[in-house]
């Protein structure tokens, strides 16, 4: 690892074994912030790990073992509604004042790097904690409602990836980085 600070790695996207501990994990969903380009102290409340926009991966305050599929502890990554327990949230850093319909990503919107970078972290996270990559265990907050039927308010992230403008549908996002995060394993 580089000599960044204790909380940030730059290197390929790989996460830090330290980062890593035991845990019972069931699933990893990814988010955006809907914030900045950089992991403010609210984000780095509610995930795991955050990537901002140059890539650079950031640790959340929470453990992942704070989340564990026996039950989530004081303290826990609050990431997605009803659906934390066993949960690894990873959120981008982005789209800032984004809006669904007319589409348009906002001040900050999510950058090619970013998208990169997010199946290495995936990768990494479902290989450490034996997570397969299916559409309930690797999925986008968007996904959580039909893939789970777990009732989201609203929720389109990731729906879109505005560097690649033809990535359109919570479902066409998904499958993407499924079979990223897949070539990867």
């Amino acid at each position: 690892m580089s000599a960044a600070a204790p909380d940030q790695a730059r290197e390929g996207g790989s996460v830090p074994p330290d980062w890593l501990p035991p845990a019972r994990m069931s699933r990893v969903i990814v988010h955006w912030t809907a914030g900045g380009h950089r992991a403010s102290g609210l984000d780095r409340s509610h995930y795991h790990v955050l990537i901002e926009a140059d890539a650079t991966i950031v640790r959340g305050n929470p453990s992942i073992a704070l989340n564990d599929a026996g039950g989530t502890k004081k303290g826990y990554a609050a990431h997605t509604l009803n659906c934390n327990t066993g949960s690894i949230g990873v959120a981008l850093c982005c789209m800032a004042g984004a809006v669904e319909s007319p589409f348009t990503a906002g001040s900050a919107p999510m950058t090619l790097a970013q998208w990169q970078v997010l199946p290495r972290v995936v990768a990494d996270l479902c290989r450490r904690y034996g997570i397969p990559v299916t559409p309930k265990t690797v999925l986008s907050h968007a996904e959580v409602q039909t893939n789970l039927g777990i009732k989201q308010k609203g929720k389109w992230d990731i729906s879109r990836v505005p560097p690649i403008p033809s990535l359109v549908g919570a479902k066409a996002c998904g499958d993407a980085l499924r079979a990223a995060v897949a070539d990867l394993i």
